[in-house]
């Protein structure tokens, strides 16, 4: 029997020129004050804040120059409170998402950080509804704009950790692909592969629900014939189209359905070494596929999971009939025209991972992969991402 839950931002809007509609969509919100949390040089909040000004909305810029940590969000939230603001709005990357999630979080729920946060916090429940917050990626990888968490450093603890709560989902996310116009190279690879490996690991997770399955198939398209081209021949109109299409599924498809271990390694990885999310998933995205393959191969030879990367050879490749080592090598070869560096570039040694594999052993993303892996697979997928 099919039984599975979905959800998502309350309103979402797809389309170029739709941050014109955030003032009126706020100002139906009563807001009067809103923070901008945002990783974008002046300009690119300054537009924003005039739309807001024009619909009488006063606002207040969070700049967000990292990824967020327990410090920076206590530190986000005592601004909000001291601003006066009424509602938060995440412009940038996944970073801003996240950061303006906990904020507006934490803006009207009391206590440490760490009350809230999943693994080395204690886990608590959100008790009051966030400040309404409106996410606006200008970046196309990390679908924070429609998931129900936000990812925070403890640099103590050498760990990224989630603050979960369906209450962090966003009243509006805008998704405008012209906000993606002059995004660098490395931005476009990095987060482009974040998407992908989203949606490569939605299609096998074990989560998998007939939504998920029909938004990653199309997510896939959309990169595969896309992102190549973005980053060789820059950023045009259809391809931005693409991307952020892309990412879009990708965080519907990881909210609502699960990765793997790909991400069941990222994030102990953030933690240990300083790299972009995307540039660890996309180092580990081939040799989890090998490793994943080779596992089921040997210990679940009828496992839909098998099917379910045939499928996705043949949506990459282009090609009806393609096999799965097709597909892997499809990937491989992307990532090598990306320019994609190894775990070892990032600052992680040999020696660091049998650590690396207990932590990523007991991720909560690696729930969803396909099939268990074994110790000695885990620090394989480790050495062959070095």
């Amino acid at each position: 029997m099919v039984s599975f839950e979905f959800a998502t931002a309350a309103r979402l809007l797809f389309g170029g020129g739709k941050l014109a509609e955030v003032p009126t969509a706020l100002r139906a919100q009563g807001v009067r004050r809103a923070l901008v949390a945002t990783n974008l040089p002046g300009p690119g909040a300054d537009r924003l804040r005039s739309m807001l000004a024009a619909a009488g909305i006063e606002s207040a810029v969070l700049p967000v120059d990292q990824e967020p940590t327990v410090d920076s969000v206590s530190a986000g939230r005592v601004r909000t409170r001291r601003e006066g603001c009424d509602a938060v709005v995440g412009l940038g990357g996944g970073s801003a998402m996240d950061t303006a999630k906990a904020v507006a979080a934490l803006a009207t729920n009391e206590g440490d950080p760490l009350d809230y946060l999943e693994v080395v916090g204690r886990g608590r429940s959100l008790q009051a509804r966030p400040l309404p917050f409106v996410a606006i990626p200008t970046t196309a990888g990390s679908g924070a704009e429609v998931t129900r968490n936000a990812v925070i450093g403890v640099p103590a603890a050498k760990v990224k950790v989630s603050l979960r709560s369906p209450f962090l989902l966003p009243i509006l996310a805008v998704l405008d692909p012209d906000l993606l116009d002059g995004l660098p190279k490395a931005v476009v690879a990095c987060s482009g592969l974040d998407a992908l490996s989203h949606l490569v690991e939605a299609l096998v997770s074990s989560r998998a629900n007939p939504l998920t399955d029909a938004l990653a198939a199309e997510g896939l398209r959309h990169s595969a014939r896309a992102l190549r081209r973005a980053y060789t021949s820059g950023l045009q109109a259809d391809t931005r189209e693409d991307l952020m299409l892309a990412s879009l599924c990708g965080g519907l498809c990881l909210a609502n359905g699960g990765l793997g271990a790909v991400h069941g390694f990222a994030a102990p990885l953030g933690g240990m070494v300083h790299a972009p999310h995307g540039a660890l998933c996309a180092a580990l995205l081939v040799p989890v596929m090998e490793v994943n393959l080779r596992a089921l191969a040997e210990r679940a030879p009828e496992h839909p999971a098998r099917a379910r990367y045939r499928e996705i050879a043949e949506i990459v490749t282009g090609r009806h009939g393609a096999e799965v080592h097709e597909g892997v090598a499809w990937v491989r070869d992307l990532c090598q025209e990306l320019e994609v560096r190894g775990l070892g570039h990032h600052g992680l040694s040999a020696s660091e991972v049998p650590a690396l594999a207990a932590k990523a052993k007991v991720a909560s993303s690696m729930r969803g992969n396909p099939v268990q892996l074994t110790d000695e697979e885990l620090g394989d997928i480790a050495m062959r991402a070095l």
